[in-house]
């Protein structure tokens, strides 16, 4: 017979002041098989686990029931302490009487009534529990990160300074990410490109990365340890290991007018192009879709690029390329892209914060003069939130546009003295290292901040050839003919997000970006292990947070690439026999770690153990009842329902 022992958890009062934990532990002292029930403030503390470790000696316990939080929490610290008293660590179970119960009660009878009922389910279930074993295998020492922006630099940089190879791939033909094409950083008005240039640098010289930059994931298959992932390498149409990065190839090019997507829209770039004179690797490229060679066939009697380049690094008859590594670990670092108001497209005078970014750096369009058809403009209005913070949309705050406009206000102020420069705002989140000062300067230098009624509409037309602006503000309604107009506009998850979510088979949140595991304590976890996020493909954050992130993420993986890695054995099983090879778990498993394999001349279900995190799904959709989950099977869990129901 088992000899089980009951751990009740009052969490201080988070469970006690709903629950009467003492009258729970008297239940749990009736239930047949409970050898010891008792109840402790906190059993997750070090004394908490001590008293469970010294019951399972004295009183030679071979299964474990703690009534507490959610399995999430501390299930991983009940078991380390089960198995430091010898005891198999998958001889627990965990009664959830907090969120299932203490949480969503206010009657403290019927809560206590429902963490009995629960308690009693878990010995049941506990009675019939399997010791399991763990196995490990071989992890792959290699890494891939993706996206090169500057958490994609620090983590692969970070990575590969431990001694691992890093594959770092980035679908625009330079990295350096948004951060590149700043001009300034806050609070401390570092110049950006300054700073980041020599990581892009360090990068690209460093022995154990590989730069795979204008390549894009095609392919990701496998598990934590050793993933298999094809990357498409895209054509550039010029060699790389020829070009030399001169730019003749761009001076002489014919399609002299490309909206320049990297100056926000503002500019031409030539068919043939590098984003910025900083790019890493200084390779140029030319672009497919506006190339008249590669569109028409033809570009005069000879491409002009071809003639005029002196090592001879043009090659039209280049093809895209796959490319298959091997990986252990996969970093996930794709940043963010910026929500487009409908503004910017119907007036001229009305920019996106980006935009005034180029406008005000060295290497953009007007070689940092803010200039709007041609004039300086004498009074500025910044209007914040725009496409954040909505009810019925983007309900989340972008995070980083306060001092983003607190930067570009002051930039103005410095560049146009005697510029007026206002800010229609709705609140003002200074919240990190200097940021509060700052804000405090920019107001002293003679930037005028004005508080919008909450969700109040701003209305913005032109009248007599003249933009005019009109808003609803705590001060009454501000009405005013301007020169220029900046939207602060949101960050949302940058293109290809859910295409590289569904390949990596990972999550997304309700606003499309990657979801960890748990904010707080798992913020760097995805749902699949060995993938891991860093920055602000994530959320929103600013750059000393995207780099505390990627640091964080490159840990994981370094530790993750140092040892084996464990596999679970709480996993779903086939009985071949029942399965008759209808693909129903196929088609249903998340994690695609069901497939159909023949064996005696017809198809049965597998499951690949490395793929499988236990999430059951196969199990409930089985239209044969020949899948298992262990430790979770249909007696278990029968065993349960009954004692509830013979409750009632």
């Amino acid at each position: 017979m088992p000899r089980i022992g009951v751990y009740i958890c009052h969490c201080g009062i988070n469970i006690a002041a709903t629950v009467d934990v003492e009258e729970v532990r008297r239940f749990a002292e009736t239930l047949e098989d409970v050898v010891v029930a008792r109840d402790y403030l906190y059993t997750c503390s070090d004394p908490g686990q001590e008293m469970i470790i010294e019951d399972i000696k004295e009183y030679k316990l071979d299964r474990v029931v703690v009534a507490s939080c959610s399995p999430r929490m501390h299930e991983p610290t009940f078991r380390a302490a089960i198995e430091e008293a010898g005891l198999n660590p998958f001889c627990l179970e965990m009664a959830n009487i907090r969120e299932h119960c203490s949480w969503v009660h206010k009657d403290k009878e019927k809560a206590t009534q429902k963490a009995k009922d629960l308690v009693a389910a878990a010995v049941a279930k506990a009675r019939l529990l399997e010791p399991l074993e763990l196995r490990k295998v071989a992890v792959t020492p290699a890494a891939l990160v993706i996206g090169g922006g500057v958490a994609g630099i620090y983590a692969a940089l970070e990575i590969a300074e431990k001694g691992f190879k890093v594959y770092l791939v980035e679908k625009s033909p330079t990295i350096g990410g948004i951060m590149a094409y700043l001009d300034k950083t806050f609070p401390t008005l570092d110049c950006s490109i300054c700073i980041l240039a020599p990581k892009m640098v360090e990068v690209a010289r460093h022995p154990n990365i590989e730069l795979l930059t204008y390549s894009e994931i095609e392919e990701v298959k496998g598990y934590a340890g050793d993933f298999i992932v094809k990357v498409r390498k895209k054509a550039r149409f010029i060699d790389e290991d020829k070009c030399r990065g001169c730019g003749i190839c761009a001076q002489v090019c014919r399609k002299k007018k490309v909206v320049n997507e990297y100056n926000w829209g503002i500019g031409y770039r030539r068919a043939a192009y590098i984003p910025f004179p900083q790019a890493v690797p200084m390779v140029y490229v030319i672009d497919p879709e506006n190339c008249f060679y590669l569109t028409k066939g033809k570009c005069g009697k000879q491409p002009k690029c071809i003639e005029e380049c002196p090592t001879g690094a043009i090659n039209f008859e280049q093809k895209d390329e796959i490319v298959e590594l091997n990986v252990g670990a996969i970093v996930v670092a794709t940043g963010f892209d910026l929500y487009e108001p409908e503004l910017v497209n119907q007036f001229d005078e009305v920019i996106t914060v980006m935009q005034l970014e180029r406008l005000s750096v060295a290497s953009g369009p007007t070689g940092g003069k803010i200039e709007i058809n041609g004039k300086e403009p004498k009074k500025v209005v910044f209007i914040q939130c725009v496409g954040s913070r909505e009810k019925d949309g983007r309900s989340y705050c972008s995070r980083v546009c306060c001092m983003i406009t607190a930067k570009q206000a002051h930039i103005v102020k410095e560049r146009i003295p005697d510029a007026e420069v206002v800010v229609l705002y709705n609140d003002v989140r200074a919240y990190g290292k200097g940021f509060e000062e700052f804000y405090n300067r920019v107001k002293k230098e003679g930037v005028k901040y004005i508080r919008r009624e909450l969700d109040s509409p701003i209305e913005v037309f032109k009248e007599n050839g003249k933009l005019k602006i009109k808003a609803e503000t705590v001060e009454g309604l501000y009405e005013d003919e301007v020169d220029l107009i900046v939207l602060a506009n949101a960050f949302i998850p940058s293109k290809g997000t859910k295409e590289l979510a569904e390949k990596l088979g990972v999550l997304l949140d309700k606003h499309g970006f990657f979801r960890e595991i748990h904010p707080k304590f798992k913020p760097f976890e995805s749902s699949f292990d060995g993938i891991y996020f860093a920055g602000c493909c994530v959320s929103p954050k600013d750059i000393p947070d995207t780099v505390a992130q990627a640091m964080g993420a490159a840990a994981k993986v370094v530790a993750f690439l140092s040892g084996e890695k464990v596999v679970k054995p709480n996993v779903a099983v086939v009985f071949e026999n029942a399965c008759r090879g209808c693909g129903t778990c196929v088609s249903v498993c998340p994690f695609h770690a069901a497939t159909l394999q023949p064996k005696n001349g017809k198809k049965v279900a597998k499951i690949d153990e490395f793929l499988c995190k236990g999430c059951g799904i196969c199990v409930a959709s089985c239209l044969s009842g020949a899948i298992k989950q262990v430790n979770y099977d249909d007696r278990q869990l029968i065993s349960q329902i009954e004692v509830i129901a013979w409750a009632k």
